[in-house]
């Protein structure tokens, strides 16, 4: 007699996403089922523009001034205010600009503006997801609009968390959110994996990515780690909510790793 109206949640999860871009919540509600309700908050980004649109590569300034005050930090307080038991930041490159250190203090100056709210990022998430699924060597690819300068500080990243990075590149497709397709993208990506690496990360939460990750691991038989899909792996994870219902998005999910430390939750 009456239909689903979306009220009826086990957990309610918050996104800080930049304020054009539609990727972290569509990729979300794709993967999430049901009883997930997903609830995002804008953050001015000065590299995007009306509709969405982009330069067709990404300049460092405005990707290192998102993930500092005050915009992102009124988005996560304004977020926190309503029944959303974790926070996902789903912004890449700007941990690859500011390093692992910097971020560490982001999240928790964030925590801090969220009221004690968990809130994880998708770079840091992803280090937990290649210790998760058992990877040390890995292939990085990210979006086209992310320069050789942007992904080469990508790959810092990653090494400096101790992974052995055996390719790394933007990937050679047309440069737009709107313009990448899933069949595309798995052909370049199948293309250029390394046979010795052990998991592909494929960077960029404005990057159309998840719907081919299952077929991607088919392929190539290894995990396929994406930064919308191992953000909401991990920020489901912080909200102390399981994540083996979720399928057809990658083997991440159904993997058994231990809960995050220090992560709690607040009810919806």
């Amino acid at each position: 007699m009456w239909r689903p109206d979306g009220w009826d949640v086990r957990v309610r999860v918050g996104v800080l996403t930049p304020h054009g871009d539609v990727g972290p919540e569509s990729e979300f509600r794709a993967m999430a089922p049901p009883d997930v309700g997903v609830h995002a908050a804008r953050v001015p980004f000065g590299a995007m523009r009306r509709g969405g649109a982009m330069d067709s590569t990404i300049p460092l300034a405005p990707v290192r001034a998102f993930a500092e005050p005050p915009y992102v930090d009124e988005a996560a307080a304004q977020l926190a205010t309503a029944p959303v038991a974790a926070i996902g930041y789903a912004f890449t490159s700007s941990a690859y600009v500011i390093g692992a250190d910097a971020e560490a203090a982001m999240l928790a100056r964030l925590a801090g503006r969220a009221h004690g709210l968990p809130v994880v990022a998708t770079c840091a998430s992803t280090v937990e997801a290649l210790h998760a699924v058992g990877a040390t060597r890995i292939c990085l690819v990210d979006p086209p609009w992310f320069d050789t300068a942007l992904n080469d500080l990508g790959r810092a990243y990653y090494e400096a968390a101790g992974f052995d990075v055996r390719f790394s590149a933007p990937c050679d497709l047309p440069s737009g959110q709107a313009l990448i397709r899933p069949d595309e993208l798995h052909d370049w990506v199948a293309g250029h994996v390394p046979e010795e690496a052990e998991a592909v990360v494929v960077g960029g939460n404005g990057f159309r990515a998840v719907g081919m990750v299952e077929t991607l691991e088919n392929t190539l038989g290894r995990p396929v780690l994406t930064a919308n899909q191992v953000l909401l792996w991990a920020v489901l994870r912080a909200a102390g909510s399981d994540t083996a219902a979720i399928t057809g998005y990658g083997r991440l999910f159904t993997t058994a790793a231990p809960p995050p430390a220090g992560t709690g939750g607040r009810a919806s």
